[in-house]
């Protein structure tokens, strides 16, 4: 994020069509940690196809300060980014630009946001017909759409700390 203020798009969370939160947990390359991650997609479906949901999320990215394609943004260093997370009863919940999406997370996801006090959170403008809210996932189908490359580099990136209505 910069501290430049850029300009603001039209924005209609009615564009985004249906938005699905996912969250698992994978150990990290750099510690061998457990490393919580959300990620944040559309299905797709609207009007207007893939197209215009990736069209509205990157509406609502660019809005939000945050880089598609990188760098990642640590949000512990950027009080004002309008994006955050709360968890609470086994569940995340994402705060966005004029949009929540939430999501059951695993008790593992859960140890390891605990340990870490943070998610890493990706919002990818790709469409993700196939995974419906609320129906399962397999680690398999995941681990082939959240690391492909066409996801990865169509993605903001960030780390969002964890807070809860606890604290």
């Amino acid at each position: 994020m910069t501290s430049t203020t850029s300009e603001q798009r039209p924005f209609h969370a009615a564009d985004l069509g249906t938005l699905a939160v996912i969250a698992w947990s994978g150990e990290h390359p750099e510690d061998q940690k457990d490393m919580p991650f959300l990620l944040a997609y559309s299905l797709g479906d609207t009007e207007g196809g893939p197209e215009s949901t990736a069209e509205a999320l990157t509406t609502m990215l660019h809005n939000a300060g945050l880089p598609i394609g990188g760098p990642l943004v640590d949000g512990a260093r950027v009080p004002s980014m309008p994006v955050s997370l709360l968890v609470e009863a086994d569940q995340a919940v994402v705060n966005m630009p004029q949009v929540n999406a939430q999501c059951p997370v695993p008790p593992e996801w859960l140890a390891a946001v605990q340990q870490r006090g943070h998610a890493y959170f990706m919002a990818t403008t790709r469409a993700w017909p196939e995974a419906k809210p609320g129906e399962k996932v397999s680690e398999e189908l995941l681990s082939e759409f959240a690391g492909d490359e066409e996801t990865l580099l169509n993605a903001a990136h960030c780390l969002l700390p964890a807070r809860s209505l606890r604290s």
